[in-house]
């Protein structure tokens, strides 16, 4: 596993995204309320939307194709809806807020 810096918590907006390519994957980066930020793979399982581009509310987000709802922490699709998408551990240094990603 690697760990990358990938940004500054001051880059992203309370209950916004950003998104990264690493490999040949897009990830993207989510911004709670609360400052934490979570990381999975921008891709809902259902028929790929961004979900980058999703509405946030609370922990989850909203894929803006079909409005299926994941939980950013554990990448489970909501019922009624089943899948999964990948999620990525996430440390930020409290000091310079600087994001790390594990890859």
């Amino acid at each position: 596993m690697t760990k990358m810096l990938v940004g500054n918590v001051n880059e992203i907006d309370i209950k916004g995204s950003r998104k990264l390519l690493v490999g040949n994957t897009e990830i993207a980066l989510f911004r709670l309320t609360t400052g934490e930020v979570l990381a999975v793979e921008n891709k809902c399982p259902h028929k790929g939307g961004a979900l980058s581009e999703g509405m946030v509310c609370g922990s989850k987000v909203h894929c803006p194709l079909h409005d299926w709802r994941i939980d950013l922490h554990s990448g489970n699709v909501l019922a009624p809806d089943t899948g999964h998408v990948t999620t990525y551990e996430v440390e930020i240094d409290p000091e310079s807020g600087s994001i790390y990603l594990t890859i």
